[in-house]
């Protein structure tokens, strides 16, 4: 596939079994990415209280204040699942694969073969439901469709090997 879309260029959806494996290797990168998150959250946490800008209290360790404080525990994981969803949104709709889904030879496109938007992606990521709504491909064998993929139009195909390592997309 060039610049114009190949006609001829078919790729089959992705079974149950693909899904399952580029999901395990994309659990495991989020959950890196979080931790990342909440390591730079816990600098920036102890910037705020050796600068006084954040009280320590009463408490013996800064970690303390972060769970005895509401307002700061809402604050540090709204930021730390921002930049999971930020991981997934990023990868979707920059080349329709996460790492895992390239490992898996697995891509993530509009029904009609183009990449999803930034938009698409954020859709997707509420009814995939941590990867639950992947199971929805069990009983839906005919098309091979998981539930972000009948929401968003979306579908996810199996590769080839040539078409996995170039960057072939139309846009």
């Amino acid at each position: 596939m060039s610049t114009e879309q190949n006609k001829d260029a078919f790729f089959p959806r992705a079974g149950f079994r693909r899904r399952f494996g580029a999901w395990v290797y994309d659990v495991l990168l989020a959950i890196s990415v979080y931790i990342l998150a909440g390591v730079i959250s816990s600098i920036v946490l102890h910037l705020l209280v050796s600068n006084n800008i954040i009280s320590q209290k009463n408490y013996q360790h800064e970690i303390d204040v972060l769970l005895n404080t509401p307002w700061l525990m809402v604050i540090n994981e709204i930021w730390k699942l921002f930049w999971v969803a930020f991981f997934f949104v990023y990868f979707w709709s920059k080349s329709g694969q996460t790492l895992g889904m390239r490992a898996w030879r697995l891509r993530v496109q509009n029904q009609d073969g183009r990449l999803i938007s930034k938009k698409t992606a954020i859709k997707r990521l509420f009814p995939t439901l941590l990867g639950l709504g992947n199971l929805w491909v069990l009983f839906d064998r005919k098309n091979k469709l998981s539930l972000q993929d009948r929401l968003t139009n979306t579908e996810v195909v199996r590769l080839s090997l040539a078409e996995n390592k170039g960057k072939n997309w139309v846009n």
